[in-house]
């Protein structure tokens, strides 16, 4: 909820002073929190991940979840084990899509999701975001030597993305906008929207660059597809949890901001964009963006939009 003007701000105010004096005494009954005295009298965390999304959330070859986004929601079980004092927590993995990830959040299936889900307005009303991990921005996956080099090439062509996503809907906007008569195609996943690239049936795939290159180390030889144009926005990823529990996004955004400040953060990117990484310990060879840079200077948990 936003609170605006003098009264606003002094409520708001009033609750964080509140929800840190629970957090520091360590109180978790659902009165302070909800969802963390779900956890607490359930013994339970379900946390909500993707299963193709390289490097942040993804099955390695023992169909363990692992990346960049499953590390730092590591640090944050482990802060909700001590805020409960629960460090036997059983830590229950729900695949979510882009399709069902909020309303997974919303009827309680999942209480953490910890993916590549950007921070919106509109989502706002839905659910409530962590702490910004990451900033992208959405360009173009094609094969090398393809005319398609820009947004503007896209013109009269068929492209691909992944249902119930920002890119999805910047396409439908640049059809509105710019009469581009673009063919939209919508895939369940990464995997998939990837695969329809490689078969040909569409020219670009679209979504956040570094996620399209990520789908590219799952090519036999990720060498013969390049990420192009000119992003079309800059999304702030953020993990999900319910809305109006302050006392549970305090303990989230609490293990992230721990993260930042202590430089640890710095050391998981690296981990992740600037060494190999499974399946095929290809190198995304990603320096840290001047965006992600601001971020982490001043966390927050701002949408771009």
């Amino acid at each position: 909820m936003l609170c605006s003007g003098t009264a606003g701000t002094a409520h708001a105010a009033g609750v964080a002073a509140g929800v840190a004096a629970g957090v520091a005494a360590g109180v978790t009954d659902s009165a302070a929190s909800p969802t963390l005295g779900k956890i607490k009298s359930s013994g339970t965390i379900s946390i909500g991940h993707r299963t193709a999304s390289i490097p942040f959330s993804y099955y390695d070859a023992n169909q363990k979840v692992i990346g960049f986004s499953q590390d730092i929601c590591d640090r944050v079980i482990d802060a909700v084990k001590r805020e409960t004092g629960v460090p036997a927590l059983q830590v229950r993995m729900v695949p979510v899509t882009s399709q069902n990830r909020i309303s997974l959040v919303q009827n309680g299936t999942v209480d953490l999701e910890c993916g590549v889900t950007t921070n919106l307005k509109s989502r706002q009303q839905q659910v409530a975001f962590s702490t910004t991990f990451f900033v992208a921005g959405t360009r173009l996956l094609v094969k090398k030597g393809s005319p398609v080099r820009d947004f503007g090439d896209l013109s009269g062509k068929a492209v691909v993305t992944n249902a119930g996503t920002t890119s999805e809907r910047i396409l439908r906007r640049l059809n509105d906008e710019k009469q581009a008569n673009i063919t939209i195609q919508s895939a369940k996943d990464y995997g998939e929207s990837f695969l329809i690239l490689q078969s040909g049936r569409v020219a670009a795939f679209m979504m956040d660059d570094v996620l399209l290159s990520g789908a590219r180390t799952l090519a036999p030889n990720p060498a013969d597809w390049t990420v192009v144009g000119t992003p079309q926005s800059f999304e702030a990823y953020a993990f999900m949890l319910r809305k109006d529990d302050p006392g549970f996004k305090q303990v989230v955004d609490g293990a992230i901001g721990g993260l930042i400040r202590s430089g640890e953060i710095n050391k998981l990117y690296s981990k992740w964009f600037a060494a190999p990484v499974p399946p095929k310990q290809v190198n995304f060879e990603l320096p840290m963006s001047e965006p992600l840079k601001k971020a982490y200077a001043s966390p927050n948990d701002e949408a771009f939009e």
